[in-house]
């Protein structure tokens, strides 16, 4: 298995036309223990995971918590809300099929960020990230993304998927960054210029 990270560049996706990002943490009682940390971790944490598709510097749809399919074809999807971290495997999944993104998408930013009103990065362990392969209906992990354990904000710019020539390219932004609980806007915002 392969970690991607910033140091490493860009990673080709020649030959790849179905690709996933999925999001997993587990639940922490944070700095409290005793009942309230008890109670925090059985409520579980909030993290939401977002693809945000960009013409330029314009973000122009997203994908993430009630809004599954943006562009009504399939082309960039999400499983929806988990509200608790708990389970195995991925939390939360976004997948792009690449030849059905429209031509002026010219990227998509992968973002995770403790969005809703009392969410915190703060009450989530094991924060990781998992790029898979789809190509040809089989599913295959074929790399992690670790957050850095550093840095202050509510929100992770995982990833950007970008045009190059006639494929696409990831490439690992891993920046911490500060938005507005539940500002879509500052949500959008935080996706330029990545």
């Amino acid at each position: 298995m392969v970690t991607l990270t910033k140091e490493k560049g860009a990673a080709d996706l020649d030959g790849v036309t179905k690709m996933g990002i999925g999001a997993s943490w587990d639940t922490t009682t944070g700095s409290n223990g005793g009942v309230l940390g008890a109670l925090r971790k059985a409520r579980g944490t909030d993290l939401d995971a977002f693809a945000i598709l960009m013409s330029g510097n314009d973000p122009v749809r997203f994908a993430g918590l009630d809004v599954t399919d943006p562009l009504q074809n399939g082309a960039v999807t999400s499983t929806g809300d988990n509200q608790t971290g708990r389970g195995d495997g991925d939390d939360e999944l976004i997948e792009v099929t690449f030849d059905k993104i429209p031509a002026h998408v010219t990227s998509i930013v992968f973002v995770c960020a403790a969005y809703k009103k009392g969410s915190d990065f703060k009450k989530a362990a094991n924060v990781s990230f998992k790029v898979y392969d789809s190509t040809g209906g089989a599913t295959q992990q074929v790399a992690d993304i670790w957050p850095s354990l550093l840095g202050h904000g509510n929100a992770i710019a995982v990833a950007k998927a970008y045009r190059a020539g006639a494929g696409w390219k990831l490439e690992v932004i891993n920046e911490r960054g500060t938005i507005k609980q539940g500002d879509q806007d500052s949500l959008l915002r935080f996706a330029v210029n990545k």
